[in-house]
């Protein structure tokens, strides 16, 4: 297959190319280095031609709402115009586990993408996921200080990289329009995942849970995220990841 990854330079993106490499596919990245932007459309056309699948992580960080929902609608809006205009066959975007009552923040950008994919004339298959294990690391690489505060979260973690090993089976599977979910193998709580990050990385620095009011922060606390029993479990806890990075 020729699979075209958007955001295969990032986190997750980067795990998919290499997986997608080693089973034997053809890989295209697309990246305004070279040519294509989804954001204006600029390129798309011509970098999606003769693909079978494109597998959607573009990512942004923010907490607004409308600006994660201007993102993921213009980014999604666009690459499915290019996809219907080049005839490719399989549209696959990367989700998130338990965000169906948390439409507010991030996840309302989330849940924009998917009822625009989910309308879409090409065929296409929503891929949801647990939240990474580096999503912790994340959270406190943008605080400063002695003391670094993280959400009420119940949450599965999973690796990104069995996360992106996933998406082209997706991919290859063709399109569904659901797919499996996949969450990581335990039940965690975002502040003892942070605090096992800190003493890992061998940092004196406190680290306090705080409940967010709202919709928002009563999702992240309400276990949703943890996705739901039938989903695919992977197999690499967060601590055996710690272990290794």
């Amino acid at each position: 297959m020729r699979i075209v990854v958007a955001g295969g330079t990032g986190l997750v993106g980067r795990h998919t190319v290499e997986a997608a490499r080693e089973r034997g596919h053809d890989v295209t990245v697309l990246a305004r280095s070279r040519g294509a932007d989804v954001l204006t459309g600029s390129g798309l056309t011509d970098a999606v031609a003769g693909a079978d699948a494109l597998i959607d992580v573009t990512n942004i960080t923010t907490l607004s709402a409308t600006t994660a929902t201007e993102f993921f609608e213009t980014a999604t809006r666009n690459m499915l115009a290019a996809e219907e205009k080049a005839g490719v066959a399989h549209h696959v975007a990367l989700s998130i586990v338990g965000i169906d009552g948390i439409d507010a923040s991030y996840y309302a950008g989330k849940l924009a993408q998917e009822r625009m994919v989910a309308a879409s004339a090409v065929p296409s298959t929503i891929a949801r996921a647990g939240q990474f294990h580096e999503f912790a690391g994340q959270l406190l690489a943008q605080q400063h200080g002695s003391i670094a505060v993280m959400p009420t979260l119940l949450m599965r973690p999973v690796a990104a990289r069995e996360v992106g090993e996933h998406l082209v089976r997706v991919a290859e599977a063709g399109p569904v329009g659901r797919a499996q979910d996949i969450v990581g193998p335990r039940d965690e709580i975002l502040v003892d995942v942070a605090r096992r990050q800190v003493a890992a990385d061998g940092i004196r620095r406190a680290v306090l849970q705080l409940r967010l009011p709202g919709a928002y922060g009563r999702g992240l606390a309400s276990g949703s995220l943890r996705g739901t029993p039938d989903a695919l479990q992977g197999e690499l806890t967060f601590d055996d990841w710690l272990a290794t990075h």
